[in-house]
């Protein structure tokens, strides 16, 4: 066995903390897309019901560089059944909020989340029929 010595820093020796986000360069961290309290409070509230009713089980929330990702599974082995997106690029546009379907294709888009959402209720309210 080699011994090998043991150095002992001094406090001035030590490399200095990381401290972009207190006025240097902005961290990695804020280049990505989030969704906002007010927006997280909103989609949470629909899946909640959802899942009272026993239509969803399990979400999952990605950050990406260009959009926000809510999706939420049936089960956690599957394809989501629906995906929220936030994507600001397109706020001036389109819209910057989308629910598309586990294929991929865009079922609704528009720039108010709240009237996104509310295409859920419909789905929810069949779901307590027993349709």
């Amino acid at each position: 066995m080699v011994e090998e010595p043991i150095a002992f820093l001094r406090a001035g020796d030590r490399p200095a903390a990381r401290t972009e986000f207190w006025g240097g360069e902005p961290s990695r961290c804020t280049a990505e897309v989030r969704f906002e309290r007010r927006e997280l409070d909103q989609i949470l509230r629909v899946y909640s019901r959802m899942v009272a009713a026993g239509e969803w089980r399990d979400y999952a929330i990605d950050f990406l560089s260009d959009r926000a990702v809510f999706s939420a599974f049936r089960r956690a082995s599957e394809r989501p059944l629906y995906t929220i997106e936030k994507q600001p690029a397109l706020k001036a546009r389109q819209g910057q909020y989308a629910v598309l379907a586990p294929s991929g294709h865009v079922l609704k888009r528009g720039r108010d989340l709240g009237k996104l959402l509310r295409s859920f209720d419909r789905k929810l309210i069949k779901a307590l029929c027993g349709d």
